[in-house]
């Protein structure tokens, strides 16, 4: 393996982070009031004791169920536990669902079972084609929940299925994941904070 000069890694480091901290400026600048909104309708599902749900495959897989973990856990504060659920945890669901069914039914059938009027479902995909989460959003609508759309730009055909699509305007993949984790903390950071007063004892 060819020897690198530090300076080179510093500045390829520098480049791509400023990169990112430009873009996440700009992501916010147009993107915070309907992040505002995604806060609202999943506060409300948890404050009427409903479930968000995550999905995504491959790196967004370990998004979602970071994003349920801060739910069920605490993000800053010690208060009660929220409903959230990873659907991408379960080996046996997964394995059976798409063994059986096809791997592109394997959220969609969670949802099937286990979601409820009122309740969300956030997937999380940086193509926005990701046929699995798309058979998700399909049935999560016809069941009366709120979807949430976590792509990249444009937000595929994912679009079509989302009340509500935070599409990141430009990629590489990694780069769109940064900005979506950044969306998650933040989402998860408005929830809590909205019922801070509910400390544990």
């Amino acid at each position: 393996m060819a020897q690198t000069d530090m300076s080179e890694y510093q500045t390829r480091i520098r480049r791509e982070m400023e990169t990112t901290a430009e873009l996440l400026r700009r992501f916010a600048s147009e993107k915070s009031e309907l992040i505002a909104g995604v806060v609202e309708v999943m506060t409300r599902c948890i404050d009427a004791e409903g479930t968000v749900f995550f999905a995504g495959n491959g790196g967004s897989a370990s998004q979602a169920q970071h994003a349920a973990a801060e739910l069920v856990g605490r993000f800053a504060k010690d208060r009660k536990a929220y409903r959230a659920v990873a659907l991408t945890t379960d080996t046996s669901i997964l394995t059976s669902v798409a063994n059986d069914y096809g791997y592109e039914h394997v959220f969609e059938r969670q949802i099937e079972a286990l979601g409820r009027p009122g309740d969300v479902f956030v997937g999380i995909s940086t193509s926005g084609t990701s046929a699995n989460v798309i058979k998700a959003m399909e049935i999560a609508r016809s069941k009366g929940i709120t979807t949430v759309g976590l792509t990249g730009p444009g937000g595929g055909k994912m679009a079509q299925w989302a009340d509500y699509l935070i599409d990141v305007p430009e990629g590489p993949t990694w780069r769109i994941q940064e900005i979506h984790l950044a969306v998650l903390h933040r989402l998860c950071a408005e929830v809590e904070q909205s019922s801070a007063e509910e400390v544990c004892e």
